[in-house]
């Protein structure tokens, strides 16, 4: 640097030019007042994330950085050099914070070598002024910097003026719009910088601004002339000129807009507008593909005037249709979107302009769904909507507003007919002003539903049921009130609530169980069914669910059988029916005791049944039992079998009787013992399981005709003898001694037979059988074959 001294010659001194020597203030030249660099606010950023407190930093610590005569490093103990491009390279080499930070800094000086001493001089002089001690050379140093430049980098601090919060923001973005050809945001930003300061970049910057500016306000008064004399095509041409200059000229812009603006609705848009929910999608054929493309939002404020926001840039792209999307919409404005294309950063061509669209967004998935006299409505919220409202007009005209919540409405006890719903959004502006949507109509109509059916009955009768409803006027499987028919029905699945409104298209078949005779709502369900029954009412297309029971018709008991055991007891035998799970077995005895007895399938299979029964007649029947407690069960009809009294023949021989002269004849003493109680049919042991008539008996019999007394047929008893002591095995083997006729012992019940004369040669023995047809039914008590034996 150079300095003019007092004898006119050239002093090379450091840090005079600063003046701390002469003690000149006006000598101080080049204090940058802007670090006039692109990108600086990213620089910034990268700086801060290496950790250091100004560019300087990056070459290391300690006390030796120059910056006055331009930014050295010490080498060595005495020496220094420059930073240039390969000292910047080589510190930029790895993927560290610091060497991204060179890298920037190395690109900055390939373009201006200047920048890289601005710009740290810039950041000096903020920090000292910003120290509470910034005027002592101790700070300075404290920042890097070289003893010897110290006080005058203090005395640069000290001259240059101060900027505050808003000065500072205004100078390091000055570049940025400098760059971007924003001539009326350079010259806003210009005009907060202090005035005073000697800063020649910024001296140039402001004589090359006002030349230009002198441009684009010459070619925006040639635009207006040319538009009011009518001649849109030169008027477009000197608004791009305008727009060239000075890329954010609003008046240039705005008149672009009015003049290539759609006209009427049927003109082909170049920029398509749609709004989306939670965006605005732009949509344009792009015919050149090296032209970048700068999305623009003009909004309509609510003081009347026009807000412009760049939405993005788009990169040239491979040609063809080209589109983005506006995620930050202002809701509840008026707004409209031009594409400027731009190459080399200057507006080239006529903007494409979209139409005004309103950012109101409206629902989005608006359903309808009518019901009995109702009819529900659901849809989804755009983002951002302060309330929702709905509107309703009816077959008779405006019903109103509606209350709704939750993205649903739900609108009740409505006529038959068409009814009409408007669904509008309330948004509030960036004003705080409200604004609505057009909103959105949707129409349902609402039919004749059937009355439901409130409550469903079964009643068991015999092996079929009854069924009996209310709520339907008209009860029975037909027509109901107005039309309404009542449906029996089983859900294949889980059972709709009763009240839920369903299609019949959708509905099961009616049961197909028979029908009882007497005709009426009496079905027969086959053996074996368990089902849930429900009632559904039904009008043409529409059926309303309703209650249900539960209706079992078990499987009949086969093949009851009983017979009496040597214990005394009575054991049961019958054919286990399919599907079910316990049984009630009851008795009754001749003597008017009874028993029941609850049978599992398990527990028959694995021990059988034995009933403990005394040795009178016992009638037993066997009736499946309910699978469900609280079922309506359609009883088969019992199954009964009458097992007669323990009835017994026993004979024994009685010796012959010794008389005073001679000895008597030996006699054969045959009784019948059968208890003598025989009571009338015994009522029914289970009114609950309403068993119908007897299934065990002979056809055409019945339990009254089966007394609980010994059979009047007894079968008739034959004494035989046999030659020796060995018995006779049957009654053919031996000798028929004589023979007693059932009847004839019924009615004695005590028989003695004298031996008058012996049958065979003695010594021989005696045995009793019992022949007919009911032999097998009266039990034989034989002697021991020893008191048998007559010698």
């Amino acid at each position: 640097m150079s300095v003019a001294g007092t004898t006119g010659g050239a002093v090379q001194v450091a840090g005079l030019e600063f003046g701390h020597h002469l003690g000149l203030p006006q000598a101080l030249s080049a204090l940058p007042l802007s670090p006039l660099t692109p990108g600086y606010a990213h620089l910034q950023a990268t700086q801060r994330a290496a950790g250091l407190r100004h560019i300087g930093d990056l070459f290391g610590p300690g006390q030796g950085l120059r910056v006055l005569d331009g930014v050295f490093v010490p080498l060595g103990v005495r020496g220094r050099r420059r930073v240039d491009h390969a000292l910047l390279a080589d510190l930029g080499r790895g993927t560290t914070p610091t060497a991204t930070l060179a890298n920037a800094l190395a690109e900055l000086h390939r373009h201006d070598p200047q920048t890289l001493r601005r710009v740290l001089l810039y950041q000096l002089i903020e920090l000292l002024q910003d120290h509470p001690r910034g005027h002592h050379p101790d700070t300075a140093r404290s920042f890097g910097i070289h003893a010897e430049e110290t006080a005058g980098l203090a005395a640069a601090a000290r001259v240059r003026p101060v900027l505050d919060k808003g000065q500072r923001a205004a100078a390091e973005s000055l570049a940025d719009a400098w760059a971007e050809h924003r001539l009326r945001r350079v010259r806003k930003l210009l005009e907060r910088l202090p005035p005073t300061g000697h800063d020649p970049s910024l001296t140039t910057l402001r004589a090359t601004l006002s030349r230009r500016l002198g441009h684009a306000d010459a070619a925006l008064d040639a635009a207006g002339a040319a538009e009011r004399a009518g001649d849109t095509e030169a008027a477009t041409e000197e608004y791009l000129r305008t727009l060239r200059l000075a890329a954010d000229d609003r008046k240039a812009l705005f008149s672009l807009v009015r003049i290539h603006r759609p006209r009427h609705h049927g003109q082909a848009e170049q920029l398509r507008c749609e709004l989306r929910s939670d965006a605005a999608e732009l949509t344009w054929d792009a015919a050149e593909p090296d032209v970048t493309w700068r999305i623009l939002r003009l909004r309509r404020t609510g003081r009347g005037s026009t807000e412009v926001r760049e939405v993005r840039q788009l990169p040239p792209g491979a040609g063809g249709g080209c589109g983005t999307q506006d995620r930050a919409i202002p809701l509840g404005s008026t707004v409209r979107y031009v594409a400027l294309p731009v190459r080399e950063g200057r507006v080239d061509g006529v903007p494409l302009v979209a139409r005004e669209l309103r950012v109101t967004p409206e629902v989005s998935d608006l359903a309808l769904t009518d019901g009995r006299a109702r009819i529900d409505g659901t849809w989804r919220t755009p983002p951002g909507a302060t309330e929702v409202t709905v509107e309703h007009t009816g077959p008779d005209g405006p019903a109103g507003p509606l209350a709704c919540g939750n993205g649903r409405f739900a609108a009740a006890g409505l006529p038959p007919g068409p009814h009409r719903f408007r669904v509008v959004c309330h948004y509030r502006t960036p004003e705080g002003q409200t604004v609505a949507s057009p909103g959105i109509t949707a129409t349902r109509t609402v039919h004749r539903w059937p009355e439901p059916v409130r409550t469903l009955t079964a009643t068991a009768e015999g092996e079929a049921i009854r069924f009996a409803w209310t709520g339907v006027h008209e009860e029975g499987d037909g027509g109901g009130d107005g039309g309404t028919d009542v449906r029996l029905v089983c859900w294949p699945g889980e059972a709709p609530a009763p009240g839920s409104e369903l299609a019949t298209a959708e509905l099961p078949g009616a049961l197909p169980w028979p029908r009882h005779h007497d005709g009426g709502p009496v079905l027969c369900p086959p053996p074996g069914t368990h089902a849930e029954v429900a009632a559904v009412a039904v009008l043409g297309e529409r059926a309303v669910a309703g209650p249900a029971v539960t209706v079992e018709a078990p499987v009949a008991v086969t093949g009851l059988s009983a017979r009496r055991q040597a214990d005394g007891q009575v054991q049961v035998v019958l054919d286990w029916p399919e599907g079910t799970g316990l049984l009630t077995v009851s008795w009754t005895e001749s003597g008017g005791r009874t028993g029941q007895r609850a049978v599992a399938a398990h527990q028959y299979r694995r021990q059988g049944l034995r009933l403990p029964v005394g040795r009178g007649g016992v009638r037993v029947r066997a009736v499946p039992a309910p699978r469900t407690s609280g079922s309506v069960v359609a009883l088969p009809s019992a199954a009964e079998t009458v097992l007669p009294p323990d009835t017994s023949v026993a004979y024994r021989l009685v010796p012959a009787p010794r008389r005073m002269l001679r000895r008597g004849k030996p006699l054969i003493r045959v009784t019948l013992s059968a208890p003598d109680d025989s009571p009338e049919s015994p009522p029914d042991l289970s009114p609950d399981l309403s068993p119908g008539s007897s299934s065990g008996l002979p056809p055409g019999s019945s339990a009254e005709e089966s007394p609980l007394r010994p059979p009047e047929d007894l079968p008739e008893f034959v004494c035989v003898a046999r030659s020796g002591t060995l018995r006779p095995r049957g009654p053919a083997d031996g000798t028929t001694v004589f023979r007693i006729a059932g009847a004839e012992l019924l009615e004695l019940r005590t028989v003695e037979h004298e031996l008058d004369s012996a049958p065979c040669p003695v010594p021989y023995t005696l045995r009793g059988f019992l022949l007919g047809a009911h032999a097998t039914s009266v039990r034989l008590e034989e002697p021991s074959p020893a008191t048998l034996v007559v010698r």
